[in-house]
């Protein structure tokens, strides 16, 4: 008889949104909460997340002169994600990990899509090429108002080229996000975050709770020596 492999055994979550939502901070504090109750947690980023795609992600948010054109800045997100599924996302949830990642495909439609103007069905194509249709169990959506979002980005000591995009880029981003949204009801949780950080972290928490259920008694109990090196090592290479 025929052995079918075992579906992942852990929990992929992503958070969403526009510059300046405050998504980085709800990462770190989610995951803190998440270890605080005895899970086992992998925090990660995109673009980025292994040494290849964080040299990519370099390449990508340089304010270097020369223009991108959106097929190659959709075409570098997507090769980035390849490598990241296959060398970080999927061995962690086949060990039952949570995965906390800190933008995934729906940027991707966001930005390169109703941003830049891309075929949105191409770009979910070659999305779940570039996923083998990994796809999270749940997305939190931090949506803040655009202006006040890049206020808070552009008085950061550090920008990219995408801080200094056009308002109305931005507007396309926030808009295609929560259309994304209003498509994927069930798996995109729209989170306001004008509130303090504390605020918007107890909405998560409540958000994130049900889900937890799906985890396998067995698979968040204290990790193991091997888990948290592994979880460790991945938030290390992204601080």
């Amino acid at each position: 008889m025929m052995k079918h492999n075992r579906p992942p055994r852990g929990l992929f979550i992503t958070l969403e949104g526009g510059e300046g939502c405050g998504k980085s901070t709800q990462a770190r504090l989610l995951g803190e909460y998440l270890r605080s109750q005895g899970h086992v947690t992998v925090e990660t980023r995109e673009p980025g997340g292994t040494p290849l795609a964080e040299k990519v992600r370099s390449v990508l948010l340089d304010r270097a002169d020369e223009p991108v054109a959106p097929e190659t800045e959709a075409f570098l997100v997507l090769a980035a994600r390849r490598q990241h599924v296959t060398q970080v996302i999927e061995p962690a949830l086949a060990r039952g990990a949570i995965v906390l990642c800190d933008r995934f495909s729906d940027s991707t439609l966001a930005y390169q899509g109703y941003a830049r103007g891309l075929n949105v069905p191409l770009l979910e194509r070659l999305n779940r090429l570039a996923t083998h249709a990994v796809t999270p169990h749940l997305t939190l959506l931090f949506d803040l108002p655009v202006a006040t979002g890049l206020a808070r980005r552009r008085s950061a000591s550090e920008t990219n080229r995408l801080d200094r995009e056009s308002l109305r880029f931005h507007q396309k981003v926030r808009a295609g996000f929560l259309d994304l949204a209003k498509r994927h009801p069930a798996r995109i949780k729209v989170i306001p975050s004008r509130a303090s950080k504390e605020t918007v972290a107890r909405t998560v928490a409540r958000i994130v709770a049900p889900i937890l259920t799906r985890l396998h008694p067995a698979d968040h109990q204290t990790a193991t020596p091997r888990m948290t090196s592994r979880a460790r090592q991945v938030r290390h290479a992204l601080r």
